[in-house]
């Protein structure tokens, strides 16, 4: 999707266990591709979320700003984007194989991670499991989406999601049309519906009308993903900070606070986004820049 991207990106792919990955990178004018010094520049690796649609386009108004100062990687994940869409009932295993495959081949571990949403809480089991692949994590509201002993699996959309044939009816109704994409954007993940733009519409559903493109979605819609976060924060000894959007949606602010609670070693700042949705960096990606620069950069 590259036509999505900023001017001066190229997409390339790579081969990894589950399939081809494509990923973004600056290669042109007008960013300074070539490194100011002998060595190699810090990589910054950027993973979207894992809902209808989601591709690496969901970082794109954000990692513009930092190409000068560092390489960046924005892959769509397998089942998303224009990477391989398998046929499959996806598992957690499954992304936690393939974001460590990609921090090893492209990212010159420990490498510095940016991630949304169930991504970001996946990233946050690959960090238990292996610390040494990551210097540092950037997460966007984290969420196992089964957090403190809820469970996702339970609740209707789930549980409807879950009948053979009825569920690629509800993905064509509810995630691959235009009209679908533009309310889940206004309804669900922005706080300001007004901040929706054309082009975050086409790309979301460019994303979302890859062929087999409902196996991955599906996958999230029925909670194969999911898992209870709260008991892999306490584990947590990368440095990590934590973005939260004052108005999300789904992994709430109050659920935010009490996940990090669970670690202040850990995590080292809890930066709250004023009247911004689940997707602070897509939505107000300005002012996410301004909360980490003392952080991160």
């Amino acid at each position: 999707m590259l036509q999505f991207q900023p001017p001066g990106f190229e997409q390339r792919a790579i081969a990894t266990s589950l399939g081809t990955v494509a990923y973004y990178t600056p290669a042109t004018a007008p960013w300074d591709v070539q490194p100011k010094t002998d060595s190699t520049p810090s990589t910054l690796l950027f993973l979207h979320s894992l809902g209808g649609g989601s591709s690496a386009y969901e970082w794109s108004k954000f990692y513009p700003a930092l190409t000068s100062d560092f390489r960046i990687i924005a892959p769509d994940l397998i089942g998303w984007g224009q990477s391989t869409h398998l046929a499959k009932d996806y598992c957690v295993a499954d992304y936690i194989t393939l974001i460590a495959e990609l921090i090893e081949a492209l990212a010159h571990p420990p490498a510095t991670v940016f991630a949304s949403s169930l991504t970001a809480g996946l990233l946050v089991r690959l960090a238990v499991q292996r610390p040494g692949l990551i210097h540092k994590l950037v997460l966007v509201c984290p969420s196992g989406y089964s957090d403190f002993g809820g469970d996702y699996r339970q609740g209707i959309s789930a549980q409807i999601v879950r009948v053979p044939g009825l569920d690629r009816f509800i993905y064509r109704l509810g995630a691959a049309n235009e009209l679908a994409v533009r309310s889940v954007l206004q309804q669900f993940l922005f706080a300001d519906p007004a901040r929706v733009t054309p082009e975050m519409v086409a790309a979301f559903l460019t994303s979302a009308q890859q062929f087999n493109a409902e196996y991955a979605a599906l996958a999230s819609l029925r909670g194969d993903l999911c898992f209870d976060l709260a008991l892999y924060i306490p584990q947590l000894t990368v440095p990590t900070v934590m973005i939260w959007g004052e108005n999300a949606r789904f992994s709430t602010l109050a659920t935010g606070r009490r996940l990090a609670s669970l670690n202040s070693t850990a995590i080292k700042a809890f930066h709250v986004i004023p009247n911004a949705g689940v997707l602070p960096h897509l939505e107000v990606p300005e002012a996410v820049l301004n909360q980490l620069k003392s952080d991160v950069f």
